[in-house]
C-alpha cells in the first residue's frame, strides 16, 4: 500500500503571492479660518502668509477674512496669492474644522461655530466669565488655549515669546517716554561719553525682567534688578554672562534705588494678582520727569499708583511720575508679535496633519493635552474647573 508524501506547503502556498506593503496613515487636511481680531486694540493675527504658503503646500485651505492681517501689515492680496480664500463674511471664517485666534471669541463668534470644532485662541482665565465656557460646552467645541501650551522642559512657549517682546519693549518705550518730544526730562537712555548714564530699576527676574535688562544694558544704561528668588538672580547673571547689581525686595533697599533712577520696570507676576512692592509713598519720592513702565499691569500692576491706559491715551502722570500702563504691550508691535505666534502655531498645525487628526497628534503630544481645556465639549482644566466651579474630567481617561 503507497502512502502519499505529506508536504510542508499546499499547492496554494508554492503560488508566487501578492506583495504586502505598508499603507502610510494618510495626513489630514483641513479647512482653517482666520477671523479678523476685534478686542480693542489688538492687532496681532496668527499666521503670517508665508505660513499660509507653507500649510497650503501640504494641502491644507484656509478662509482668512478679509482685513484679518491689517494690523500686522499684511494684505488681503499677500494672503490670497499664498493660497487662502478671503472672505467678507465673519461667519464663513468660523465655520472652518479649525479656528485660529489671538483673542477668546465673543459668546457672539462662538455662535458662528460650527459643532466639533476645534478653537486655537488665548483664554485669559483671568477675565473670562462662565457663560463662556457654557457656550463652549454647548457646541462640543474642542479648545486648545495658547497660553496654557508647554514644552516639554514646562516652558510656556508662547508666553515666553510675547514676554520677550514685552521686557524689549518696555525699555524701548520708557526711552520714547524720556524725550522732551513726549514732554520727558529730555534724557537719552544710553550713555554717552562724558555723560553719566541712564539709572534703571528692574522689578522682576523672570522673562520680562531678563530681556528688559538685556536692552538696558544693550542701551549702556545701569541695571539694578530686584525679585524675592536667588535663584532667579543668580540664573539672569549667569544667562547675561556678566555681573549686574540684583538685591532681593527689601522696601529701603528699593526706596534708595527708585530715588535715584529714571526709569521703573514692573516686571513681577503673582498667582492670582501681581504684589504691590512700589507704594505711594515710595513714588512720592522719584525724580520729576521719572517714568515706570508697568508690564505687570495686566494682572494688577506692582507699583500702587498704576492704572490701566491704552495704545492711544498710553500714559497719565501722578506725583511728578509719567505711568505708562498699557497691558498688551506685544500689540504695540504686532508685526513682530505675530511672526512669533505664526512660528508656534505652524509646527502644531503640521503636526496635526502629520498623526491625522487633532486626536492623534494630542495623544502623543503633552504640549497639546496641557494647553487643551474643552475636549468635544467636556472641560478638561482643572484650573478653570476650580475657578468657575465647573465638571471636570481628566483628559487621560478622555483618550483611552
Amino acid at each position: 500500500m503507497s502512502v502519499k508524501p505529506s508536504f510542508p506547503f499546499s499547492k496554494q502556498e508554492l503560488i508566487p503571492q501578492a506583495e504586502m506593503l505598508e499603507v502610510e496613515k494618510r495626513k489630514g487636511e483641513f479647512v482653517i479660518g482666520i477671523p479678523k481680531e476685534i478686542h480693542f486694540q489688538e492687532k496681532r493675527v496668527c499666521l503670517t502668509p508665508d505660513a499660509v504658503g507653507a500649510l497650503v503646500a501640504q494641502g491644507h485651505k484656509f478662509v482668512i477674512e478679509s482685513g484679518a492681517g491689517d494690523g500686522a501689515n499684511y494684505t488681503d492680496s499677500e494672503y490670497s496669492e499664498a493660497g487662502a480664500k478671503i472672505s467678507y463674511s465673519v461667519k464663513e471664517a468660523f465655520e472652518c474644522q479649525i479656528i485660529l485666534k489671538v483673542e477668546p471669541p465673543t459668546l457672539d463668534e462662538i455662535e458662528y461655530i460650527n459643532p466639533q470644532s476645534i478653537l486655537f485662541s488665548a483664554l485669559q482665565l483671568k477675565t473670562q466669565h462662565k457663560p463662556y465656557f457654557e457656550a463652549l460646552a454647548k457646541k462640543r467645541i474642542t479648545a486648545i488655549a495658547f497660553d496654557f501650551i508647554q514644552d516639554k522642559h514646562g516652558v510656556f512657549t508662547v508666553v515666553k515669546c510675547m514676554s520677550e517682546i514685552a521686557g524689549q519693549a518696555s525699555i524701548l518705550i520708557a526711552s520714547e517716554l524720556l524725550s522732551t518730544a513726549n514732554s520727558g526730562n529730555g534724557l537719552l537712555l544710553g550713555n554717552i561719553n562724558g555723560v553719566p548714564p541712564a539709572e534703571i530699576v528692574i522689578i522682576g527676574a523672570g522673562t520680562v525682567g531678563e530681556f528688559a535688562t538685556r536692552s538696558a544694558i544693550g542701551l549702556g544704561a545701569n541695571v539694578k534688578v530686584f525679585d524675592n528668588s536667588l535663584t532667579k538672580l543668580r540664573s539672569l547673571q549667569e544667562r547675561l554672562g556678566q555681573r549686574i547689581y540684583t538685591s532681593t525686595i527689601q522696601p529701603k533697599t528699593l526706596q534708595k534705588a527708585l530715588m535715584r533712577c529714571d526709569v521703573a520696570i514692573g516686571a513681577v507676576r503673582g498667582k492670582s494678582r501681581s504684589p504691590i512692592y512700589v507704594t505711594e509713598t515710595m513714588i512720592e519720592q522719584m525724580k520729576d520727569g521719572a517714568v515706570i513702565v508697568d508690564v505687570s499691569i495686566d494682572r494688577g500692576g506692582c507699583f500702587e499708583t498704576s492704572e490701566v491706559t491704552n495704545h492711544k491715551k498710553p500714559i497719565i502722570k501722578k506725583h511728578g511720575v509719567i505711568h505708562y500702563g498699557v497691558p498688551n504691550i506685544p500689540s504695540r508691535y504686532s508685526r513682530t508679535a505675530s511672526v512669533s505666534l505664526s512660528n508656534t502655531f505652524t509646527p502644531y498645525l503640521l503636526q496635526i496633519a502629520e498623526r491625522g487628526g487633532f486626536e492623534n497628534a494630542a495623544r502623543y503630544d503633552n504640549s497639546l493635552q496641557k494647553g487643551m481645556y474643552f475636549y468635544h465639549g467636556i472641560l478638561t482644566n482643572k484650573s478653570v474647573a476650580d475657578w468657575f466651579n465647573l465638571p471636570f474630567r481628566d483628559i487621560n481617561l478622555l483618550f483611552l
